[in-house]
């Protein structure tokens, strides 16, 4: 299977003890599930639409692993995705878009954490070197006690128009931590757009973005956290590295409406560091050679 290959997910595809779902287009091309997992979808004509439910009290073992891939060209896919974590439980998901294609991924997701629950996302994109629009939005509610953290990279390839857009709601002692990763170039376009409003006692958010852009890639991130809690903590992070003819904004919006709350915010945006340049360059790296090093260590 091509799409498993590329994501290199031959070898899940094999182990019955790992729960995984792919789909291309607008089809379910391989599926299983383990116990405590349950998992149904509905194919239609642009997409498929994907409901995950966690029992309560269960822990679901080995990562689950989502492939998402695009062989038609111009094709517009559309993901529906309700994600239900119940109780107590616990599950990492390991997921891969295959984007190779020029086309269209559009995600809309909805993610319930439940009270106790942890759920751990980490989102990795392949593309080619065609034009991919991409748009991943989701509303998240983290529940009392629960935890939230997704990672989003997207390193190989051409970003294409990329178009991120999460809301999260965290309640009384959760904690969400995200963390996006992109590299752009040619005339790339990234925009990434994360809120979380800390509305219980002692909620604690973390927005952070790395982004390097190149040529005359542009890239716009607004990071915004309110604090609406007593106690609730929060902080954003945004570091972007532009060369070239490249530009990029970034809007950090903190807001505390608590006396007891608490949000702190770092951004910076420019060129490589001058002194780490001039280190490797002093061993015998070119210019060019010595700014891709740097831009891999803050990607990485």
């Amino acid at each position: 299977m091509e799409l498993a290959k590329i994501a290199k997910l031959d070898h899940v595809l094999k182990d019955k003890s790992v729960a995984h779902l792919m789909i291309d287009n607008d089809r379910v091309l391989s599926e299983n599930t383990v116990r405590g997992l349950n998992v149904d979808y509905r194919e239609f004509d642009r997409g498929v639409e994907v409901k995950i439910v966690v029992d309560d009290d269960t822990h679901i073992e080995k990562p689950v692993h989502l492939c998402f891939g695009l062989s038609k060209k111009e094709f517009l896919q559309e993901i529906r995705m309700d994600i239900r974590m119940g109780k107590n439980s616990r599950m990492d998901v390991f997921s891969h878009c295959v984007l190779t294609k020029k086309g269209k991924h559009v995600m809309n997701a909805n993610i319930v954490i439940g009270e106790g629950a942890r759920y751990k996302y980490l989102e990795k994109h392949i593309h080619g070197d065609e034009i991919v629009e991409v748009s991943p939005k989701a509303m998240v509610e983290v529940k009392d006690n629960g935890r939230f953290q997704t990672d989003f990279e997207l390193l190989r390839g051409r970003v294409g128009v990329l178009d991120i857009d999460y809301r999260i709601k965290g309640y009384r002692n959760s904690i969400a931590d995200l963390t996006t990763k992109v590299s752009g170039a040619r005339d790339d376009v990234i925009k990434i757009r994360e809120e979380e409003h800390l509305i219980g006692e002692r909620a604690r958010g973390v927005l952070r973005s790395r982004v390097a852009v190149r040529n005359n890639a542009r890239a716009e991130i607004y990071n915004r956290i309110v604090a609406i809690a007593p106690f609730s903590r929060g902080h954003v992070d945004c570091k972007e590295i532009i060369k070239d003819s490249a530009t990029a904004a970034a809007i950090p919006v903190v807001e505390v409406r608590h006396p007891r709350a608490h949000v702190t915010h770092e951004a910076s945006i420019g060129s490589v560091d001058r002194k780490q340049l001039e280190t490797l360059m002093s061993r015998e790296l070119s210019k060019d050679e010595a700014t891709e090093i740097i831009i891999e260590g803050l990607l990485s």
